[in-house]
């Protein structure tokens, strides 16, 4: 029997990955909407974070991910001491995330916690569902930022024929576990999935924009070896 190999090909990513913070011990780099964080198993999906940073940074390695789709603040160690000790913060949850979307619809209340379990939806690879028997408790905390009707002035937005409004709300979240798709399944569980997301969004609200409208904007943690609290914020493209 042949290995299998992911059925997906990758369109090329063109945008560049910029490097956020960095010193002997840590990597901090904005990653673009479009880039694989890890490469795939497919060899023409071998284009990824990982792989352009290790011809300059050979030691690096990745202490959490972001989906294909999400652009955003992303942390590497660059040996396996400082591997060790990150990867430990996470588990111990000491370390704080928050990003920005972009959701269908308005958002009634200004702010609000989501709580339902994620579990993996074996019969719809890699789709996760919510389930509160099988599943792991997954948590987030959201905020309005805005609302506001689409408008065709933001260069994600698809071009549109229909005089119908579309409302959107920008939205803040802080997910307190991090599950897999954690955001992407708790926009769609309140009724409003996040712009773009081809896995969890319905048909007007994946075409409305041509990236995924999920960006980690900021990330908290302890310098592991100095201690200090480093607080590395990067602003949303939208």
């Amino acid at each position: 029997m042949q290995p299998q190999t992911d059925p997906f090909i990758v369109p090329k990513c063109l945008d560049s990955i910029k490097i956020l913070y960095q010193d002997e011990h840590i990597l901090v780099v904005n990653k673009p909407s479009g880039l694989l964080s890890l490469s795939g198993k497919h060899p023409l999906n071998i284009d990824s974070v990982h792989h352009r940073l290790i011809q300059d940074y050979p030691t690096c390695s990745m202490i959490h991910r972001l989906d294909f789709g999400t652009s955003g603040i992303l942390l590497l160690s660059l040996n396996k001491t400082v591997n060790a000790l990150l990867c430990k913060q996470f588990s111990n949850r000491t370390v704080t995330k928050r990003y920005t979307a972009l959701l269908h619809g308005l958002v009634i209340n200004d702010n609000g916690i989501i709580e339902s379990s994620i579990a993996k939806d074996v019969n719809n690879f890699p789709l996760m569902k919510l389930c509160e028997h099988s599943g792991k408790p997954a948590k987030s905390k959201y905020r309005v930022l805005a609302r506001y009707t689409q408008n065709q002035t933001n260069s994600f937005y698809r071009s549109f024929t229909t005089s119908t409004p579309r409302h959107v709300t920008l939205i803040e979240f802080e997910p307190i576990t991090g599950r897999t798709h954690q955001l992407r399944v708790h926009s769609q569980f309140i009724g409003h999935p996040i712009l773009g997301c081809d896995l969890y969004a319905s048909d007007e609200a994946y075409f409305m924009t041509t990236r995924m409208m999920l960006h980690a904007t900021e990330l908290c943690f302890e310098h592991p070896f100095s201690g200090e609290r480093l607080m590395i914020q990067c602003n949303s493209p939208f």
